[in-house]
């Protein structure tokens, strides 16, 4: 019950100065700035046993993602756009998207909001403190940081805030600043770490901050009078002849200014002068005679702060660059990955005459090292989301929202650990405490590329596993529409050690004409960027439907991996696709070609991409020998996602109650079961704007249950859309067998599961 306010306070003149209400507070981590970087490391940590303090200087949670800004959250996937498949980031941030694709398919920023905060609520260990500003940092000694103090202007209250672990995840790196680490601001030369991408000073060497609007259509006239402080002359915006009524919102993230000034202490003149460019636009768009179907269109909303983009970055133990992106460079200590391009702008932003962007993809994902998230001179600051320790170059890559969410995740982790064992943030990067950092990781979910989770606690690693039944591909039955080869269309298929498999495809010819097929494979294993072609076949076809065109090729491959068969472009092909979809199968457009400069140390290579659903199905085909890739062992080996294989077991697709068979040699104690759905890794999750088809991807297994050895029902669930089902119980279940029932999907799809583990 809350204290009850009394009728009266009187309190006579005092002489002194009055002293703000304080509260101390002392728990184990600290974590300043609530963006989705913050949110995820605060997450994760409580969720590991820590106690933690969450402190935003905002009203909501998400920062850039946020209903006051409104960026989408991205990460790798890169909107599907590049040739990172099944890339959608893991753990936290992976449970929050999918909630939000749940509840909110339509992009509501607002929805997204409730989201995170929710999720922030729902656990015990985290205490949030929003509308609070950290702004004062005491140290001990020359090296640590023993509190932080905060205000909060909305109860007029101070707080006192003392943890042995500090996380700085402001934006602006408000505590590692003034606690003297050591940071960095603007780009460095090429000739520092070789980064070929290093900007000219004509180009500018900051990155500018954006802020975004919408309109509505009222279905009546609505006039527009502008502010004064309106930009007049819409001809200093070079790509003016661009602006239209049907695009508003992030879509517009090239209204950007701020790169020739300080990001950090001028981010009030740069949010005026955006605020000048946005009631420019709306005033030309309005009144300028231009647009009439801007006449029943309202300003119906415009965001109050900007969205920064860049200011300080902060020294780690190491640092990435450029080179750590394009070659993707393995690092023992991985422990989250990023895809994004590397996303430089001009400086000069809205005003600038060049494009809007440079953006240059590396031809997969690559690996973000632990010692890059702590501060290299303070012992006990984690340095989370932006403020992460990468050059410039790098930066233009893991900027985005999802990539730093991912790494903070390690944060909050390698925060438990620490306070568990005693450790430093240093500490936890020797051999042995960064295996059990990056194993407890991906027990949550965390992908880690080039790794698998290796964890002799599991008992599934001891378990004889078998199932109902399981899926062979035979083939895709010709049940969908057409594909018109003006775009190339390529048929992802996972093949094992050894010959490829024969494919045959259907395709109609509207006049006689040559097709051209070709085997191609990436480079590099657990790529999906098909580069290297390993043959080539004609086929002479006469006009007319329904032609089989045969992929027959003598050629072997050494590994698993995914080989594309590829039909190339012909304006007069049509190709069948079918219907049926599959966990671990996609079909590719040749999308684009990149093409960069010679000098700039980035690759050139052929972008092949899925069409979003409800488009996106497979080729229709059939298979010989049939592809044996979906084997109820694939729930030990742990990725949750397809890598070099599909990783999942899948049963047929006539099977009335696929069930997943556990069987032990002897009876054990289990406290809990992890089980591992399909949420379509390769589906990008945008949080605003871009709506999706679906509350629930069609690969998800929407009802299950687990029983025991005599069949008794031990946990249940009918309702499923999350990546996860955990349950724990509150008495151990002792038993030598288990079995799995997946009892439902959302869509018409075989059943699919990535993994089980059990720990007693």
């Amino acid at each position: 019950m809350p204290e009850l306010w009394p009728r009266m306070v009187s309190e006579p003149f005092s002489p002194a100065l009055r002293e703000l209400k304080t509260k101390r507070l002392e728990v184990g981590l600290v974590v300043v700035g609530g963006g989705l970087a913050g949110t995820c490391a605060a997450l994760t940590a409580a969720r590991a046993g820590a106690k933690v303090v969450l402190v935003q200087d905002r009203p909501v949670l998400g920062g850039n993602a946020s209903s006051e800004v409104r960026l989408w959250g991205l990460g790798a996937t890169s909107h599907m756009n590049n040739n990172n498949r099944w890339a959608r980031e893991g753990g936290a941030i992976d449970e929050i998207l999918v909630e939000n694709m749940y509840r909110n398919p339509e992009g509501n920023a607002l929805i997204f909001d409730t989201v995170l905060l929710e999720k922030v609520l729902d656990e015990p260990n985290i205490t949030l403190l929003l509308n609070t500003s950290a702004h004062v940092v005491r140290k001990q000694g020359s090296d640590s940081i023993e509190s932080v103090q905060a205000f909060c202007s909305q109860n007029s209250t101070l707080y006192d805030l003392h943890a042995p672990l500090f996380c700085d995840s402001s934006g602006d790196g408000v505590v590692a600043f003034q606690s003297g680490a050591a940071f960095r601001m603007g780009a460095e030369s090429a000739d520092e770490f070789g980064e070929k991408f290093a900007p000219s000073e004509e180009y500018g060497y900051l990155l500018g901050h954006s802020i975004y609007f919408y309109s509505k259509d009222l279905g009546h006239p609505v006039r527009f009078v502008p502010p004064r402080y309106a930009l007049e002359d819409i001809s200093e915006i070079p790509r003016f002849r661009s602006f239209n009524t049907k695009t508003d919102g992030c879509r517009l993230w090239w209204i950007e200014y701020g790169g020739r000034l300080d990001t950090v202490h001028e981010t009030e003149t740069i949010k005026w002068q955006l605020w000048r460019v946005v009631y420019g636009v709306w005033n030309y768009i309005k009144n300028s005679g231009e647009f009439p179907d801007a006449e029943n269109l309202t300003l119906e909303w415009v965001g109050h702060i900007p969205g920064k983009r860049e200011s300080r970055r902060f020294e780690g133990e190491t640092m990435m660059v450029q080179q750590d992106i394009i070659e993707q460079r393995q690092h023992e200590d991985a422990i989250a990955f990023g895809g994004w391009s590397i996303d430089l702008h001009p400086a000069d932003g809205v005003f600038s005459e060049r494009p809007g962007c440079d953006q240059w993809h590396a031809p997969g994902v690559y690996q973000i090292p632990y010692r890059s998230l702590y501060a290299r001179n303070i012992n006990n600051l984690f340095i989370g989301g932006r403020i992460m320790s990468v050059s410039h170059v790098a930066f233009g890559s893991t900027r985005v929202m999802l990539t730093l969410a991912n790494a903070a995740q390690a944060i909050g982790m390698a925060a438990a650990h620490c306070l568990e064992k005693d450790l430093l943030p240093r500490d936890i990067s020797q051999a042995q405490n960064m295996a059990r950092l990056q194993r407890d990781l991906m027990r949550t979910g965390q992908h880690i590329p080039g790794l698998s989770l290796e964890d002799d606690e599991d008992l599934v690693q001891r378990a004889h596993i078998g199932a109902s039944s399981k899926y062979c591909l035979e083939g895709l039955p010709d049940n969908g529409p057409l594909w018109h080869l003006e775009r190339s269309l390529a048929q992802m298929l996972p093949v094992g050690a050894g010959p490829a498999p024969q494919v045959d495809f259907v395709v109609d010819a509207d006049e006689a004409t040559t097709l051209r097929l070709e085997l191609r494979v990436s480079e590099r294993l657990g790529n999906y960027t098909p580069n290297v072609t390993l043959g080539v076949r004609e086929f002479d076809l006469a006009a007319g439907p329904n032609q089989t065109v045969t992929a027959n090729f003598d050629v072997s491959v050494d590994e698993d991996q995914y080989l594309f068969y590829c039909l190339m472009a012909n304006e007069d092909v049509h190709a069948h696709l079918s219907e049926e979809r599959l966990s671990g199968l996609l079909s590719l457009r040749h999308w684009r070609d990149q093409q960069p400069p010679p000098d700039i140390g980035v690759d050139s290579f052929e972008f092949w991409t899925p069409p979003r659903r409800p488009a996106g199905q497979n080729l229709a085909m059939a298979i010989r020998p049939v592809i044996d890739a979906f084997d109820p062992v694939n729930v030990s080996k742990g990725p949750g996602r397809p890598t070099t294989g599909v990783n999942a077991w899948v049963a047929d697709a006539d099977d009335p109650r696929p069930t997943l068979r556990l069987h032990w040699d002897e009876p054990h104690a289990i406290r809990e079961i992890v089980l591992t759905f399909d949420s379509d890794a390769d589906h990008a999750m945008e949080t605003t704007l871009m709506g999706h088809p679906e509350n629930v991807v069609p690969f998800m297994v929407t009802h299950w249950r687990i029983l025991d050895g005599d069949c008794n029902v031990v946990a249940e669930c009918d309702d499923n859309h999350q990546t996860i089902g955990r349950v724990r119980l509150d008495e151990p279940l002792v038993t030598d067998r288990l079995q799995v029932e997946l009892l439902a999907t959302e869509g018409e799809v075989p059943a699919a599961l990535f993994g089980v583990r059990c720990y007693e």
